[in-house]
């Protein structure tokens, strides 16, 4: 059914790693991505595929991509070797790091404001994840469940598409770095999903559209991330990917896998605060962070 508990240290060990590169990959995409087009004074605005394009001859904007992989290689090794509530929020680590780099590059103090918004991200996911790993309890993965995660996903995708030929336009970062979170909690359950059923050997026609729909997600999420570097700051964006992608995908166990049966109504709604707060921490950085206050009127 899956690895054995004595290598759950492995699996986080390799989930900080995986974090790092993240925040490393995020730095490196935003700059190139920054270099290469004109922010608007709102903060708003989506990427060409021209201009897309363009980034695949930046050095800059590649190293970030192989950084991006490396996370990604780690994180799924850390998801074959623990559950997804274990793994998948300590990428929260990556936001700490991120407002680091990014404070150093842009020369910008890190003011009050911020470091509460940061502290509100990492307490709001701490406690989620904590409360969450309390009561998580693996399932089997039947085809009813990898049903109805593909048809929330096919939902999710259609919304998407609708807010791409309306307001992608004018999007501002905030958007985009909600739908890229979303889309790579999908990423990240669909991936578990996948490892699990090749754990109870039943790979078949049904877990292969489970892995289409997450090479789907990665491309859509993708584009999602680099239009919300155009028009933002990287730890704004590592900021809903950590706290967005792990609330959707915990959320997914909870609800849908049936994870957390055994969770009461007072940690449900220790689960609903936890998240409040994080959200919180996400939107209240998108006001104070020094680099989009002179967009705010």
């Amino acid at each position: 059914m899956g690895p054995a508990d004595e290598l759950r240290w492995l699996a986080i060990a390799l989930a900080v790693l995986a974090a790092v590169a993240l925040a490393f990959g995020a730095q490196f995409q935003n700059e190139a991505v920054v270099a290469g087009s004109k922010k608007k004074a709102t903060g708003s605005g989506s990427l060409s595929l021209k201009q897309i394009f363009r980034l695949l001859s930046r050095p800059r904007w590649l190293s970030g991509t192989a950084f991006m992989g490396v996370g990604i290689v780690l994180q799924l090794a850390a998801l074959s070797l623990a559950p997804l509530i274990v793994v998948q929020p300590i990428g929260a680590i990556a936001l700490v790091i991120t407002s680091l780099l990014n404070s150093k590059r842009s020369k910008t103090r890190i003011g009050r404001g911020t470091m509460i918004a940061v502290g509100l991200c990492t307490l709001g996911i701490a406690a989620f994840v904590s409360m969450a790993s309390g009561v998580a309890k693996e399932t089997e993965l039947n085809d009813d469940r990898l049903r109805e995660v593909l048809g929330v996903l096919g939902f999710i995708l259609v919304v998407f598409s609708v807010l791409f030929f309306t307001i992608g336009k004018k999007a501002k970062a905030l958007t985009y770095v909600v739908g890229a979170g979303v889309l790579y909690g999908f990423v990240a359950t669909l991936a578990k999903v996948v490892i699990q059923r090749i754990y109870q050997e039943q790979f078949e026609l049904l877990t292969l559209i489970c892995l289409i729909a997450l090479i789907g997600a990665v491309a859509l999420g993708g584009w999602f991330v680099q239009n919300a570097y155009a028009s933002g700051p990287p730890d704004l964006v590592i900021a809903g990917l950590t706290v967005i992608d792990p609330l959707v995908a915990v959320s997914i166990g909870i609800v849908i896998l049936g994870e957390a049966q055994q969770a009461g109504v007072a940690t449900m709604i220790g689960f609903s605060l936890s998240a409040v707060v994080a959200v919180a921490g996400v939107y209240l950085l998108s006001k104070v962070h020094p680099e989009l206050r002179p967009q705010i009127k």
